[in-house]
C-alpha cells in the first residue's frame, strides 16, 4: 500500500524530467572543468591545487584531491564525472536497483564537490553551490522502483524559494535603481557577459525596461510563495518562474544558473496534469528512514540561511558548511552604470616606445573587438572571461591570479592560450604584455548602421604597464 503522506506517483514525470535535466547540467559542469582546469588550477596553473591543499585542511574543504593530486587524476575525475552524468542523462539511474541509483547520484555529487572545494577563485560562483545542493537532494529522489518522496520534493521547492526570494530581497535592499525601476536601463549593457541579444534588449524603450524590472520583483518576491500552495497553483507558479528564467537566458550568459533554476522549477510541476502516472510501489522502509533523516538535517541547516534572508545585512551566494548542503543565494544587489573592460595586448619589441605596435588578445566570451557580436555560451561557463569582468571592477579581484596569467602569456603556455579566442602571436610568445582599461558602451542604432560595430570603447588608463619575463 502506498504511503500517500510520504510518496506520490503524481510526480513521477516531474522526477523523470528533473533527473534527466539535472544530469545534463552536471554534464556541462564536468566538461567545463575537464577542458579548463590545466590552465586555471592544474599543477602548472595560475592557482595550483597542490599548493592550495597544502595550506587548507580537509575538514575546511573536503575533496579527494587532498589524498592525491595529479593533472591526470583530476582529468580522470572530471571526464569520469562527465561520463557518469551522460549515463544518468540516458536513464542509467532507472535501469539499476534503487540503492545503486542512489550511489550513482552520490558519486556524481562527491566528484563535483571535490572539484569545487579546490577550485578557489575560479569556482567561487553561486551556481556551483546551487548545483551541489540540488545534486545532494537528487540522491534521495529515488528511481522508477518507487514513488517520488514528497519530503524531498518539498526540499527542492524550499531550495527554489531561497534562490528566487533571496535574489528578490537582495535587490530591494541593495541598489536604489531596483526600487525606482531603472536598473535595466544599465544591466543589459553592464552585465558580466552579454549575449547575442543583449544589444537589442538594451535598446528596448525605457518604459518597457521599467515593466521588466517590476515583473522581476513579482517573479522573485510573490510567485515563489505560491510554490507551497496546493496544485495546480504551485505548478502555475513554477511555470511563471520558468518563463522568467528563459527571458534571462535570452538576455545574457549566466552559466547554468538560469537553466538549473528551471530544472528546480520543473520538480514542482504536477506531472499528473500532463499524463496519467503509473502506479509505483511505496518506498522501502530503509529508504523512508533515510529520507526522514536527510529532511531533518536540511531543516536544521536551513536555520542560518533563513536568518540571512531576514537580515538587513543579507549576504549573497554564501555557503554555511564545507559540503555546500544548504546555502544562500542572490545576484545583482548592485548594478553598474558603466562598463569597463581590460584589454590585453602584446608586442614583439623588447623595448616599448611611442611607435610600438601592440596586438590585442581576444577572449571567447567577454567583449573585446567592438565589431564582434557577443556570443551565447551559457550554460557553458567561461571562468577566465567572468573573472576578467570582476578584475575590471577592481584590481583586488585579480590579485591572486592576474600576474600568473600574464606570465603564462609571456611563456606562450598552450593550456592558457586555449582559454582565449584569439592569439595574435601564433609563431611564438610576445616580448612584452600590457593591459589597458577601456570604457565600453553599446552603440546606438545610428552608430551600429554607420560603423557595423556593436560596441564603442574609450581608453581610460593602464591596468598593467608593459611587462616582460624576468
Amino acid at each position: 500500500m502506498e504511503w500517500f503522506w510520504f510518496a506520490s506517483s503524481d510526480y513521477w514525470l516531474s522526477r523523470l524530467v528533473f533527473q534527466r535535466a539535472l544530469a545534463a547540467v552536471y554534464l556541462v559542469a564536468f566538461l567545463a572543468a575537464a577542458l579548463q582546469f590545466r590552465a586555471l588550477i592544474g599543477s602548472r596553473g595560475m592557482l595550483p591545487v597542490p599548493r592550495y591543499v597544502e595550506r587548507v585542511p580537509f575538514r575546511a574543504a573536503p575533496s579527494v584531491f587532498h589524498w592525491h593530486y595529479s593533472d591526470r587524476f583530476f582529468a580522470l575525475c572530471a571526464w569520469g564525472g562527465a561520463a557518469l552524468a551522460l549515463a544518468l542523462l540516458a536513464g542509467a539511474g532507472d535501469a539499476v536497483p534503487l540503492a545503486v541509483s542512489m550511489v550513482l547520484w552520490a558519486v556524481l555529487w562527491a566528484l563535483y564537490l571535490s572539484i569545487v572545494n579546490v577550485g578557489q577563485t575560479w569556482y567561487g560562483f553561486g551556481w556551483e553551490s546551487l548545483l551541489l545542493e540540488t545534486g545532494f537532494l537528487a540522491v534521495f529522489l529515488g528511481n522508477e522502483e518507487t514513488a517520488p518522496p514528497v519530503l524531498v520534493l518539498f526540499l527542492l521547492r524550499w531550495l527554489l524559494f531561497r534562490v528566487e526570494f533571496g535574489a528578490g530581497l537582495i535587490k530591494l535592499r541593495g541598489d536604489s535603481c531596483w526600487r525606482d525601476l531603472t536598473c535595466l536601463y544599465y544591466h543589459h549593457e553592464t552585465q558580466p557577459m552579454p549575449g547575442p541579444l543583449s544589444w537589442f534588449f538594451h535598446r528596448l524603450p525605457r518604459p518597457l525596461h521599467r515593466v521588466e524590472t517590476a515583473a522581476n520583483h513579482v517573479a522573485q518576491l510573490a510567485v515563489p510563495v505560491l510554490l507551497f500552495t496546493p496544485q495546480p497553483v504551485a505548478s502555475a507558479a513554477a511555470g511563471l518562474i520558468v518563463v522568467t528564467q528563459l527571458w534571462l537566458v535570452a538576455s545574457g550568459n549566466f552559466a547554468w544558473l538560469n537553466w538549473l533554476t528551471i530544472v528546480l522549477a520543473l520538480s514542482a510541476v504536477d506531472g499528473s496534469l500532463v499524463a496519467a502516472p503509473p502506479v509505483l510501489p511505496a518506498p522501502p522502509l530503509w529508504f523512508g528512514v533515510l529520507v526522514l533523516a536527510v529532511t531533518a538535517l536540511v531543516l536544521v541547516l536551513s536555520v542560518r540561511p533563513a536568518r540571512n534572508l531576514l537580515s538587513r545585512h543579507q549576504a549573497m551566494n554564501r555557503s554555511f558548511d564545507p559540503l555546500h548542503l544548504v546555502n544562500t543565494y542572490g545576484a545583482f544587489g548592485t548594478v553598474g552604470r558603466v562598463r569597463r573592460e581590460i584589454v590585453i595586448e602584446g608586442t614583439e619589441e623588447a623595448t616599448a616606445h611611442p611607435g610600438t605596435v601592440w596586438r590585442e588578445y581576444g577572449f571567447r566570451g567577454k567583449p573585446g573587438d567592438v565589431r564582434r557580436l557577443p556570443r551565447q555560451f551559457a550554460p557553458y561557463h567561461l571562468r577566465l572571461d567572468w573573472m576578467m569582468w570582476f578584475a575590471a571592477l577592481s584590481p583586488a579581484y585579480a590579485r591572486s591570479w592576474f600576474t600568473p596569467f600574464v606570465e603564462r602569456l609571456l611563456e606562450g603556455d598552450r593550456d592558457t592560450l586555449r582559454l582565449l579566442g584569439h592569439n595574435p602571436f601564433p609563431d611564438g610568445p610576445p616580448a612584452q604584455i600590457r593591459a589597458r582599461l577601456y570604457r565600453y558602451r553599446f552603440t546606438t542604432g545610428a552608430e551600429r548602421r554607420a560603423t557595423g560595430a556593436w560596441w564603442h570603447r574609450t581608453p581610460e588608463r593602464d591596468f598593467l604597464p608593459p611587462t616582460r619575463l624576468r
